[in-house]
């Protein structure tokens, strides 16, 4: 009876290691303070707990890509990104989907 138990001990710590419980997701993302070209007007999006402010005026989720999109000349531009006041990660993820969905796609996360 031991072997049996021993045998099904090592089956279930096989399967354990050998399965994927989630999937991981990256994210490429530039980290400012190195030496990276940025052109064009300046466009700082900051990040705050329950606010953005674009440039430091404060913009709501719906209108922080389209005022995007007339400080950018294409889609690729360098777009700053910038959290605030105990900001969450999560807030600044879901800020940059928000912008990728817009068809942003060069970020730039400051400090």
């Amino acid at each position: 009876m031991t072997p049996m138990i021993d045998v099904v001990f090592l089956l279930l710590i096989f399967f354990m290691l050998a399965a994927q419980f989630g999937h991981d997701m990256a994210m490429p993302l530039k980290l400012g303070g190195g030496q990276s070209a940025y052109r064009g007007p300046p466009r700082l999006v900051d990040i705050a707990p329950t606010t953005l402010r674009l440039n430091g005026e404060p913009v709501s989720t719906g209108q922080i890509v389209g005022g995007l999109q007339a400080l950018t000349e294409k889609p690729s531009d360098t777009i700053i990104l910038r959290a605030r006041d105990d900001a969450e990660l999560q807030r600044v993820i879901e800020t940059m989907e928000l912008l990728k969905a817009g068809g942003f796609s060069n970020f730039v996360l400051l400090e």
